[in-house]
């Protein structure tokens, strides 16, 4: 009789609900009890790399729990994501997830093995990046004006990029794009390999992150020509936006963001998205952004899901003007 009891009035939708509340309420009280994993699907030293080791160390001193990262590179980001995606939705494994696997990949791959927006609780962007055109000094050309002569003259030039439908190969072809110039791109397995052939000029035209090209830049093997944006950034002072350099039609930026399983207890969501915007509100945090090139983004909670369906549907245009084809 009491099996029976206890079957009925767990069929009460009202009762049911309340009990899985207070479990979820509970459960979120004493998070987190143990450190936790934060999957960054690149490599490391990329731009997503860095931007989320800043944020995440000091989350884990907020927390008082290490928060260990690990680097799933890997199919333009979507190896890493996908594991974020499949791992138990118990808090204790997050996701610092790009554009790429969370929007751009939705039109770019027929078969994702996740799917960004059912399998995965986007709780807010953090990080925000600027597209840098850069070229090797091997080209000899320093601005945008002179690159687009150059590339007029010299048809098919090579840019590279961390993989097909990465950010920056979508930042190529959308170049491509606004000025008319045909150039090709040349994916890399990770940016340590682009770094030297942009240096040698072997691929010398690159639309990166700023971390991405620090290497090169730092060591006067490369020219930042532009910044993408409405703003130069603190990392790169003396370099022209797009406009100030005569292009303004030419905006890209990409953004990194803090995710969850799909299933992760709303208290935990909540706890997760209040120590990401405090982490984000410390200065030496906006200060390592700065330096990164990046800039701090923090959307109030529940609006994660209305900025990730529009990034999704940007991208979709951009893909199908470019006429890439879907990866297998």
């Amino acid at each position: 009789m009491r099996r029976t009891y206890a079957t009925g009035f767990l069929r009460r939708p009202g009762v049911a609900f309340a009990l899985m509340l207070s479990i979820s309420t509970a459960a979120a009280q004493g998070y987190p009890s143990r450190p936790l994993t934060a999957i960054v699907p690149f490599a490391g030293g990329s731009a997503s790399d860095v931007v989320s080791r800043i944020m995440f160390d000091k989350m884990s001193k907020l927390m008082g729990q290490a928060i260990i990262v690990e680097n799933r590179p890997g199919a333009g980001g979507n190896i890493g994501t996908a594991m974020g995606a499949k791992a138990a939705p118990d808090g204790y494994t997050i996701v610092g997830g790009g554009s790429g696997p969370v929007a751009a990949n939705v039109t770019l791959y027929k078969s994702l093995g996740y799917d960004p927006e059912k399998d995965l609780e986007m709780i807010s962007p953090f990080a925000g990046f600027t597209i840098v055109v850069v070229a090797s000094k091997q080209l000899a050309v320093n601005s945008l004006n002179e690159l687009i002569a150059y590339a007029n003259a010299h048809p098919g030039l090579n840019f590279g990029s961390v993989g097909i439908g990465s950010s920056q190969h979508l930042a190529g072809e959308y170049f491509s794009q606004v000025t008319g110039v045909k150039i090709t791109h040349v994916p890399y397995r990770n940016i340590a390999q682009y770094g030297p052939d942009l240096i040698a000029g072997t691929v010398p035209l690159g639309f990166q992150w700023f971390p991405n090209v620090a290497g090169p830049l730092g060591a006067n093997g490369a020219t930042a020509l532009a910044v993408a944006g409405d703003k130069r950034i603190a990392a790169l002072p003396d370099t022209p936006t797009t406009t100030q350099a005569g292009l303004p039609q030419y905006k890209v930026n990409g953004w990194f963001a803090l995710l969850a399983p799909a299933g992760t207890p709303a208290p935990i969501v909540e706890k997760l998205h209040q120590l990401m915007t405090q982490a984000l509100n410390d200065p030496a945090v906006r200060a390592g952004f700065e330096q990164a090139g990046a800039e701090v983004i923090a959307l109030p909670l529940g609006e994660a899901k209305r900025f990730q369906r529009a990034e999704i549907e940007k991208y979709r245009d951009i893909i199908t003007r470019a006429g890439i084809e879907r990866i297998e």
